[in-house]
């Protein structure tokens, strides 16, 4: 197979796409720092309920949230289901300083679209907590009409790990 060849022309093509979707730009001072994005997305999640294994709260679609086909982002939902389920694990094991957890696998089925404008409910439950992991789902569901849009399974290994 024949390695493709890096033309002048390409090169200029790519730097040009890149600095039209904003690679380029420099990252603004007050968005920069440790955590924004944790904060962020904890700030557009309006919490209904909290128990223990338990949290459902409310997301409404902002257009800054969406792709460019007016619907909820994929990143989007994985930082959301991120930090719910980080959220729901602590509902069980506690605030602990000696017991941390380090996410190990998030995995995400897009179901359908929540597109701008749109009321989700995104309900975090443990699935399986032990010693050494914890499993949360994590189910974002249309407020409208109930409809499934997205489900995500969150893996934490507790830390630190029980001595074998």
């Amino acid at each position: 197979m024949e390695k493709p060849s890096l033309t002048k022309d390409s090169l200029s093509y790519l730097a040009g796409f890149l600095g039209n979707v904003g690679v380029t730009e420099k990252i603004p001072p007050e968005f920069d720092s440790k955590g924004f994005c944790s904060d962020f997305f904890r700030s557009i999640i309006k919490i209904n309920r909290i128990e223990r294994g338990r949290i459902s709260s409310s997301l409404s679609v902002k257009a800054c949230l969406a792709n460019k086909y007016g619907g909820l982002h994929g990143g989007s939902f994985a930082s959301v289901a991120e930090t719910m389920a980080t959220d729901c694990a602590r509902t069980v094991l506690g605030d602990d300083d000696d017991k941390d957890v380090f996410l190990g696998e998030l995995s995400i089925s897009y179901l359908s679209a929540a597109p701008i404008d749109s009321d989700l409910i995104v309900e975090a439950s443990v699935v399986k907590s032990g010693r050494n992991l914890t499993v949360i789902l994590v189910e974002f569901k249309l407020k409208n009409s109930g409809k499934l849009s997205c489900l995500s399974r969150a893996t934490f290994y507790n830390m630190p790990l029980a001595k074998l």
